[in-house]
């Protein structure tokens, strides 16, 4: 491998990011308030670590977030207004900088299509590349692939919404005991995600897959009682370097109800966790075109750890190293792949947590007012229609305790300011 010259003067490059859902994926339209604090929240923490490492960094931005200024430092803002103008815009700003961070979901090969677009204009991508991104992207290749590889993963079965619910019924029956996880094939997060106890509960579960994907498979997976979790690790396409063990805070829902990923803790000290961070890395380097920063989640019991998907892209987990880690992420993902060097594991003597909150939808001279609590990462922003927002708020400290007192102010703030 060769290192790729990132910039004409010096080590800092002209950087456009892009996050779907703050960013314009969906304007015109009603934006998720759970998933745009997730999203908001990764744009906010690398775009901080990228401005951090000296690099002047461009962001779309939804004109509806836009125009509210919320905390974001960005050298320019390009606000969003239509649906069209995300794609549109990416190839003018492309064209006028140096390398492109995409964040955007696998579902509808969304990352995909983005990443092929910074590659097609010649320009550095700093995700990982379309064909590794589509080699985890289908759950159903991934399983197998970690069936092949010996690798711990919850039985998985791969169904067909356009058969009868009597044949899914029957196959259910006869592969895996319940509760069982329905989900969508390419889904994102918790997105469509319910647990099922009964074959009374199969048919709304299917519907609630539906909305949330175009395609007619969508999977079926035993149920592992355990701890969610996930390994962040960096690679620069050969090797990888797990860097850091994150509790998940996921609330799994019955069909009727909305799965959500509520947070999560970092780092997470488990005595699993040379055993997981070993297999994980194993895992990246085994599939090709898996680069930068990657997610792995993983199921924890007494005893042992279940892969459950792998992520090609940044996650929610980042929200929680940017606060602790002894180094700058974003600039490690940046020399994984133009000097394909790699950083060590992260060290420190904090622990972070965040967590979202529902609130009501603020007035505008209240989300200015709330915007300024401090450890509010996202304020809960005040769109359209919507009766409630989501709020994420992160804290850390120098241990699990005094993290936790530190998110309980914060949302007690909170709190006091919207009542």
């Amino acid at each position: 491998m060769t290192a790729l010259n990132v910039s004409n003067e010096g080590d800092a490059l002209k950087l456009v990011v892009y996050e779907y859902i703050s960013g314009g994926g969906y304007a015109g339209q009603r934006v998720p308030p759970k998933i745009l604090a997730e999203g908001y929240a990764m744009l906010r923490s690398i775009t901080a670590d990228f401005k951090a490492a000296g690099h002047e960094v461009t962001v779309l931005l939804d004109d509806r977030l836009s125009k509210l200024n919320p905390p974001l430092n960005a050298d320019f803002i390009v606000p969003i207004f239509s649906p069209d103008e995300p794609e549109r815009f990416m190839n003018k700003l492309v064209t006028l900088n140096e390398a492109v961070y995409i964040i955007a979901p696998e579902t509808g090969q969304i990352l995909q299509r983005l990443v092929q677009i910074t590659e097609g204009l010649g320009k550095i991508s700093l995700n990982c590349t379309p064909e590794g991104i589509a080699g985890v992207a289908d759950k159903e290749v991934l399983y197998k692939f970690l069936q092949k590889k010996g690798i711990s993963t919850p039985k998985t079965i791969i169904l067909n919404s356009d058969d009868s619910l009597l044949k899914i019924k029957r196959i259910i029956e006869e592969e895996l005991p319940y509760p069982i996880i329905l989900k969508p094939l390419d889904g994102a997060s918790c997105s469509g995600m319910s647990i099922v106890r009964s074959e009374n509960n199969i048919e709304p579960a299917i519907r609630k897959v539906k909305a949330q994907t175009s395609s007619n498979r969508f999977i079926a997976q035993s149920f592992i009682n355990g701890l969610p979790a996930s390994i962040s690790l960096i690679s620069n396409g050969q090797k990888a370097v797990a860097i850091s063990l994150n509790k998940q805070q996921i609330v799994l829902a019955q069909p009727e109800e909305e799965s959500s990923y509520i947070g999560g803790c970092v780092p997470l000290e488990h005595t699993l966790r040379a055993k997981a961070f070993s297999l994980a890395e194993k895992l990246v380097e085994s599939i090709p075109g898996l680069r930068g920063y990657i997610g792995v989640d993983i199921i924890l019991s007494a005893s042992d750890m279940y892969v459950v998907d792998v992520n090609p892209r940044l996650t929610t987990s980042y929200v929680g190293l940017h606060a602790i880690a002894n180094y700058n992420i974003a600039q490690a993902i940046i020399d994984s792949i133009t000097k394909f060097s790699l950083p060590k594991t992260v060290k420190s003597s904090s622990v972070a947590f965040f967590t979202k909150c529902q609130t009501t939808k603020p007035k505008a001279e209240v989300f200015q007012k709330i915007s300024k609590i401090e450890n509010l990462f996202v304020p809960p922003f005040p769109l359209g229609n919507e009766n409630e927002a989501y709020a994420l708020i992160m804290s850390k400290g120098g241990g699990i305790q005094e993290a936790c007192l530190s998110l309980e102010e914060a949302k007690k703030s909170l709190r006091s300011i919207m009542t």
